[in-house]
């Protein structure tokens, strides 16, 4: 399997890196740097001062976590990153521990501070600017700088936090005990941005325009003269990779649809018709649901399911490849959130995905991932900016799965008939409601159970669908849904009279975390 660092995956000179110290906030903290239009990646705490130094960022952020610096086992960073003089911002977390770590204090004061906290600044410095001296942040702390690192200036306090930042701007050393990337902190992207171009003296190049040329270069780099193949699946992850790579390479990649049937409702005449037709990429079409199907037959546990589909879709391609005179690329709709939860260095593993952790050791292509470093919303941007209709990059995701990890259980061809026509409901309902832009997913499971009911005076013992809607900007953090009753009634009423076999209809009402989106 080629290395995720190929040519590909390619990244801005100017890069920020984001040290993980844990929970969601180095994700975040991440997304705000994009924000402001300047490429930032995640690297775990455990990164040795000599690697973090190799990769030659313009600055370094320390996340929050949520570890006391005092408890055993608390995360720790190699103390000679401090030295390296790359301009450095410590936030909650990663404050108390620059603290620590360079000779200042952090106590138990007897008082956390939690939500919004009224701030009060000393000394404009420069993370604040002209910035009116009082503020409102958001808190998350028990633990409070008491002084902060040797050398370091304390420029705001709070009623029980007597360093609420601080700055050595002599070692580009910075720190602030609040959480700047969440929007319950109103100038916290102003605090950021002032970090990044007048400490980090960054510029905001980082666009969808300049994402688009770097990946350009880096595809033609990585495949040269050679021929590529992509495997569409019906998402937007994966018709975007096409068309940045079509973009890059023209006639030399050919996409291969092949068809699971584990996709949504009509979603497979769409692919083909957008592809063929409106953007003029050569396009196979393989009908394979047998062969899926019989790869799962008695499979029930979410990772033998994930992992059977994927290698199925890599022995479509290998077969499908001679065909196009032996194209050796695979091209590849990751995206960062994929690589995040699949496990790295820096993540414990979630789940599988199938195109990352579901292929095959002996697969027999390159791959191509030229979203790896994206998230969705950074995604969509990419595929407006290249002509993609607003149906195909607006579409819900999608799982590379399908609805194979959207049925609880073993997954049969009338099982899936069964869901895709539920599903069509919820996504028909939603659309009609006016919600679809505002709703990250709404979708329809098939749980492995069945429950009594009535219909028409008589008992029946059918199937529950659990619908399943929640909002998100990245797919990293979700939270559910608050639709409507009028519109939850409606959808469940077209269930149970529309789609036989259905005779309950329960609404999912749990956040990402403590679970995830997808059921499986």
């Amino acid at each position: 399997m080629a290395d995720p660092s190929s040519a590909a995956n390619a990244t801005p000179e100017q890069t920020v890196l984001v040290v993980d110290f844990g929970a969601q906030y180095a994700q975040l903290i991440a997304r705000r740097v994009r924000e402001a239009h300047v490429y930032s990646e995640i690297v775990p705490h455990t990164i040795s001062a000599a690697e973090l130094e190799s990769r030659k960022p313009a600055g370094i952020v320390l996340s929050g976590g949520p570890a006391s610096v005092h408890v055993e086992g608390a995360p720790r960073i190699d103390p000679e990153v401090y030295e390296l003089g790359i301009p450095t911002l410590g936030i909650c977390y990663g404050a108390q521990l620059m603290s620590l770590q360079l000779g200042g204090e952090v106590a138990n004061t007897g008082q956390g501070e939690y939500g919004r906290t009224d701030l009060i600044i000393d000394d404009g410095g420069l993370l604040w600017g002209a910035e009116p001296a009082d503020q409102h942040v958001w808190m998350s702390h028990f633990d409070s700088i008491v002084a902060g690192p040797a050398g370091a200036q304390a420029t705001a306090h709070t009623d029980t936090t007597p360093v609420a930042a601080f700055e050595d701007t002599g070692r580009a050393r910075y720190g602030v005990q609040f959480h700047p990337e969440v929007v319950h902190t109103p100038r916290g992207q102003a605090l950021l941005e002032r970090f990044l171009y007048d400490a980090c003296e960054v510029h905001p190049s980082w666009t969808t325009a300049s994402v688009i040329e770097t990946s350009v270069e880096a595809i033609r780099a990585q495949v040269g003269t050679g021929r590529a193949i992509c495997g569409l699946s019906g998402g937007v992850d994966s018709a975007v990779a096409a068309a940045l790579v079509h973009k890059a390479i023209g006639s030399q990649l050919t996409c291969v649809f092949v068809d699971t049937g584990l996709m949504r409702k009509g979603e497979g005449e769409q692919v083909v018709e957008t592809f063929r037709r409106h953007q003029g990429i050569e396009l196979i079409h393989v009908r394979a649901a047998d062969r899926f199907f019989d790869g799962l037959a008695s499979l029930t546990e979410p990772e033998a399911k994930r992992k059977s589909i994927g290698e199925r879709f890599i022995r479509v391609f290998e077969d499908a490849s001679g065909g196009i005179e032996d194209a050796n690329f695979l091209v590849q709709g990751t995206l960062y959130p994929d690589v995040i939860e699949s496990g790295t260095s820096d993540a414990a593993k979630i789940k599988s995905h199938h195109n990352v952790g579901g292929l095959p050791d002996d697969m027999e292509f390159e791959l191509v991932e030229p979203l790896r470093s994206l998230f969705k919303d950074e995604v969509r941007a990419v595929g407006s900016e290249l002509g993609l209709p607003d149906e195909i990059v607006w579409r819900q995701p999608f799982p590379g799965p399908g609805l194979g990890v959207r049925i609880i259980g073993e997954v049969t061809p009338d099982k899936v008939e069964l869901l895709q026509e539920a599903d069509a409901i919820v996504r028909e309902e939603i659309k009609s409601a006016g919600l679809e832009r505002e709703i990250w997913q709404a979708f329809a499971v098939l749980p492995d159970i069945r429950s009594v009911g009535v219909m028409g005076d008589e008992r029946t013992y059918g199937h529950p669908i659990i619908i399943r809607a929640v909002t998100s900007d990245d797919a990293m953090t979700a939270d559910w849904a608050r639709l409507p009753y009028e519109l939850l009634e409606k959808m469940s009423s077209r269930i149970i009279n529309e789609v036989p076999g259905i005779n309950r209809v329960a609404y999912d009402v749990t956040s990402k975390p403590p679970g995830t989106i997808e059921w499986e």
